[in-house]
């Protein structure tokens, strides 16, 4: 067996995590059901919801008859 120092060699660290949208950009509104920040921002009318929670409501209405 050959001695090849590559193959123990630690990979790189993985990158750090992707900054949320609250991170950047103008204040967003908070999703009235699960308090997550929305794509919209503050001063959106209405029941904002995230898109998990907006995806949930649009399958739950479908359904309902």
């Amino acid at each position: 067996m050959d001695d090849d120092s590559t193959y123990c060699v630690t990979p790189a660290a993985a990158p750090a995590a992707l900054p949320s949208p609250a991170d950047a950009g103008p204040p967003f509104a908070e999703c009235v059901l699960c308090r997550e920040p929305t794509e919209y921002p503050e001063s959106a009318r209405g029941a904002t919801l995230c898109p998990v929670c907006a995806w949930q409501e649009a399958g739950r209405s479908a359904c309902s008859g």
